[in-house]
């Protein structure tokens, strides 16, 4: 009996490590058609690249406008800020680079019935979408994030050690967790209102807000960064870890737990959007 409950526990192992296999390879399918999609059409992303970096720069310089004629704001020096910046531009860009494909759910698929093609298909429809397009000019604020990251630390705003890169690392990927997981919440209201994208403009103009120290803005938009939509957890909170030795469970741990609760909220009710799902053909 023993034995048998172990070879079926083997062979259930062996099954899973093929799915992800199969999955990793057809992901890998996927990339490369898009890139040569892609490459086919290089002037549009490196408009969409250096239009990206324009806006960077124009907000960067305000930034160090604001900087020259007051010495701190609430208590934050400028070179806070730029880390708090950057860290807020690392995840953002890992959300944008991987899933900025889940948009289309919630702006055209649904309402033109291009949708039907996935659930066509034997495979998890999550995967599909995802893969089906990765967003090169993310690689912007990537770059942006990155830099501004690495020059807080050459100035010795954060201090570095192996804990705390570690630290930083599963920060940016919880974050990036949060991110996609509104997405997928907002796009899947779709299944329900047919186009759902002015609510998903209107959310992504908010996560501009988590780029700062939550304490400069009124009451009201601290508590939908920390609530409707928890942006804050995305690098503001995780941030002061680092800058101020908070609590690394009153950060990390919060961001981590937020990202799981509200992934599996994203994914349910997705799932529920499916169920409903009528092609626009009926």
């Amino acid at each position: 009996m023993e034995k048998s409950r172990k070879a079926d526990c083997y062979f259930r192992r062996l099954t899973d490590d093929k799915k992800v296999a199969r999955y990793l390879s057809l992901y890998r399918i996927f990339v490369i058609q898009y890139v040569k999609t892609m490459m086919q059409s290089k002037v549009d992303f490196f408009i969409g690249l250096g239009g990206f970096l324009i806006s960077q720069a124009a907000g960067l310089a305000f930034l160090y406008l604001v900087f020259e004629q007051i010495p701190s704001m609430q208590e934050w020096n400028l070179e806070q800020m730029l880390f708090i910046y950057g860290f807020a531009q690392i995840p953002r860009g890992l959300d944008h680079l991987l899933t900025d494909n889940i948009w289309m759910v919630g702006w055209q698929m649904v309402i033109k019935g291009t949708f039907d093609k996935y659930i066509l298909r034997p495979m998890n429809i999550f995967f599909q979408i995802v893969c089906e397009k990765v967003q090169f000019d993310a690689l912007g604020e990537l770059l942006v994030g990155f830099a501004l990251v690495g020059w807080a630390v050459s100035k010795g705003t954060v201090e570095i050690t192996p804990i705390r890169v570690l630290f930083f690392a599963v920060s940016v990927i919880a974050g990036a967790v949060i991110y996609t997981s509104v997405k997928l919440i907002l796009a899947s209201f779709a299944f329900w209102l047919k186009d759902s994208s002015a609510i998903m403009t209107t959310a992504y103009e908010v996560a501009d807000f988590a780029k700062y120290p939550i304490e400069i803005y009124a009451k009201p938009i601290q508590v939908v960064l920390m609530t409707i939509l928890p942006f804050a957890f995305v690098a503001y909170i995780p941030s002061t870890y680092f800058l101020i030795d908070a609590n690394i469970w009153r950060t990390i741990g919060a961001e981590c737990a937020v990202a799981l609760v509200i992934w599996i909220v994203a994914y349910k009710l997705f799932q529920k959007g499916l169920t409903i799902y009528e092609s626009a053909g009926n």
